[in-house]
Protein backbone atom coordinates (compact mmCIF):
# COMPACT_ATOMS: atom_id res chain seq x y z
CA UNK A 1 0.00 0.00 0.00
CA UNK A 2 1.30 3.62 -0.83
CA UNK A 3 2.51 5.36 2.13
CA UNK A 4 1.11 8.55 1.23
CA UNK A 5 -2.72 7.18 0.98
CA UNK A 6 -2.13 5.06 4.48
CA UNK A 7 -1.80 8.45 6.12
CA UNK A 8 -4.30 10.49 3.99
CA UNK A 9 -6.79 7.84 5.35
CA UNK A 10 -4.97 7.88 8.66
CA UNK A 11 -8.14 9.44 10.64
CA UNK A 12 -9.94 6.45 9.89
CA UNK A 13 -8.90 4.71 12.21
CA UNK A 14 -7.69 0.51 12.78
CA UNK A 15 -8.12 -2.14 15.09
CA UNK A 16 -8.70 -5.69 15.58
CA UNK A 17 -10.45 -7.28 12.76
CA UNK A 18 -13.78 -8.81 13.41
CA UNK A 19 -14.64 -11.58 13.85
CA UNK A 20 -11.11 -11.95 15.93
CA UNK A 21 -8.82 -14.26 14.27
CA UNK A 22 -4.87 -14.74 13.56
CA UNK A 23 -2.73 -14.99 10.48
CA UNK A 24 -1.88 -18.58 9.72
CA UNK A 25 2.00 -17.82 9.05
CA UNK A 26 2.73 -15.63 12.15
CA UNK A 27 0.43 -15.84 14.89
CA UNK A 28 -0.28 -12.50 14.84
CA UNK A 29 -3.64 -11.01 15.53
CA UNK A 30 -5.34 -9.68 12.40
CA UNK A 31 -6.25 -5.92 12.00
CA UNK A 32 -8.16 -3.76 10.07
CA UNK A 33 -7.59 -0.19 8.99
CA UNK A 34 -9.84 2.56 7.07
CA UNK A 35 -12.80 1.99 4.88
CA UNK A 36 -12.85 -1.93 6.67
CA UNK A 37 -12.47 -0.69 10.05
CA UNK A 38 -15.30 1.21 9.92
CA UNK A 39 -17.37 -1.49 8.07
CA UNK A 40 -16.83 -4.01 10.63
CA UNK A 41 -17.49 -0.92 13.67
CA UNK A 42 -21.06 -0.46 11.37
CA UNK A 43 -21.59 -4.37 11.40
CA UNK A 44 -20.60 -4.90 15.44
CA UNK A 45 -23.61 -1.66 15.87
CA UNK A 46 -25.89 -3.14 13.98
CA UNK A 47 -25.32 -6.69 15.08
CA UNK A 48 -25.00 -6.05 18.94
CA UNK A 49 -28.19 -6.16 21.45
CA UNK A 50 -29.09 -3.16 24.05
CA UNK A 51 -27.60 -4.06 27.41
CA UNK A 52 -25.26 -6.83 25.87
CA UNK A 53 -22.30 -5.36 26.91
CA UNK A 54 -21.83 -4.95 30.72
CA UNK A 55 -19.87 -1.96 30.78
CA UNK A 56 -21.86 0.23 28.16
CA UNK A 57 -25.47 -1.36 28.54
CA UNK A 58 -26.83 1.50 25.64
CA UNK A 59 -24.16 0.57 23.22
CA UNK A 60 -25.57 -0.80 20.16
CA UNK A 61 -28.69 -0.54 17.68
CA UNK A 62 -31.16 -3.05 19.41
CA UNK A 63 -31.86 -4.35 15.85
CA UNK A 64 -33.08 -7.78 17.40
CA UNK A 65 -36.22 -6.07 19.12
CA UNK A 66 -38.06 -6.15 15.48
CA UNK A 67 -37.47 -9.75 15.23
CA UNK A 68 -40.76 -11.50 14.29
CA UNK A 69 -42.29 -8.44 13.29
CA UNK A 70 -44.90 -7.42 10.51
CA UNK A 71 -42.92 -6.35 7.48
CA UNK A 72 -44.69 -2.92 6.78
CA UNK A 73 -43.92 0.92 6.24
CA UNK A 74 -44.15 1.49 9.53
CA UNK A 75 -41.35 -1.44 10.51
CA UNK A 76 -38.98 0.01 7.80
CA UNK A 77 -39.63 3.23 9.70
CA UNK A 78 -39.00 2.04 13.17
CA UNK A 79 -35.69 0.73 11.53
CA UNK A 80 -34.37 3.72 10.01
CA UNK A 81 -34.54 5.85 12.71
CA UNK A 82 -33.00 3.21 15.41
CA UNK A 83 -29.84 2.88 13.01
CA UNK A 84 -29.49 6.39 12.38
CA UNK A 85 -29.62 7.10 15.56
CA UNK A 86 -27.07 4.15 16.88
CA UNK A 87 -24.59 5.24 14.33
CA UNK A 88 -24.83 8.96 14.98
CA UNK A 89 -24.23 8.34 18.46
CA UNK A 90 -21.62 4.96 18.32
CA UNK A 91 -19.71 5.96 14.71
CA UNK A 92 -18.67 9.23 14.91
CA UNK A 93 -16.56 8.86 11.50
CA UNK A 94 -19.43 8.75 9.41
CA UNK A 95 -22.38 11.27 8.67
CA UNK A 96 -25.21 8.61 7.34
CA UNK A 97 -26.89 10.35 4.43
CA UNK A 98 -29.68 8.02 3.69
CA UNK A 99 -30.63 4.43 4.87
CA UNK A 100 -32.76 2.45 2.66
CA UNK A 101 -34.60 -0.54 3.51
CA UNK A 102 -35.85 -3.09 1.58
CA UNK A 103 -37.94 -6.56 1.91
CA UNK A 104 -35.50 -8.52 -0.12
CA UNK A 105 -37.30 -11.71 0.69
CA UNK A 106 -40.68 -11.80 2.57
CA UNK A 107 -41.42 -15.42 2.82
CA UNK A 108 -38.09 -15.64 4.44
CA UNK A 109 -37.83 -12.53 6.52
CA UNK A 110 -35.12 -11.09 4.88
CA UNK A 111 -34.78 -7.53 4.78
CA UNK A 112 -32.28 -5.27 3.47
CA UNK A 113 -30.40 -2.52 4.95
CA UNK A 114 -28.63 -0.01 2.66
CA UNK A 115 -26.74 2.97 4.58
CA UNK A 116 -25.46 5.83 2.67
CA UNK A 117 -22.63 7.59 4.32
CA UNK A 118 -19.57 10.08 4.14
CA UNK A 119 -16.87 10.11 5.92
CA UNK A 120 -16.60 12.59 8.11
CA UNK A 121 -13.34 14.69 7.75
CA UNK A 122 -13.25 14.01 3.60
CA UNK A 123 -16.89 14.29 2.60
CA UNK A 124 -15.98 10.68 0.35
CA UNK A 125 -19.17 8.76 0.10
CA UNK A 126 -19.52 4.65 0.53
CA UNK A 127 -22.40 2.54 1.93
CA UNK A 128 -23.03 -0.48 3.15
CA UNK A 129 -25.34 -3.36 3.11
CA UNK A 130 -26.74 -5.05 5.93
CA UNK A 131 -29.02 -8.08 5.61
CA UNK A 132 -31.20 -8.33 8.54
CA UNK A 133 -33.45 -11.37 9.49
CA UNK A 134 -36.79 -10.70 10.69
CA UNK A 135 -36.69 -14.80 11.49
CA UNK A 136 -34.36 -16.62 13.64
CA UNK A 137 -34.10 -20.69 13.88
CA UNK A 138 -35.17 -21.02 10.57
CA UNK A 139 -32.61 -23.44 9.78
CA UNK A 140 -34.05 -26.22 12.30
CA UNK A 141 -34.95 -29.60 10.84
CA UNK A 142 -38.55 -30.22 10.38
CA UNK A 143 -40.32 -33.23 11.70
Amino acid sequence: MDNTAHKDNAFLGSGWAFPVSFSADNHQLNLSANEANINESINIILNTRKCERTLEANFGSGLQQFMFRKIDSTLKGEITETIKFALLRYEPRILVQDIKVAATDITNGVIEILIIYLYAQTNTRHNYVFPFYLKEGTNLARK
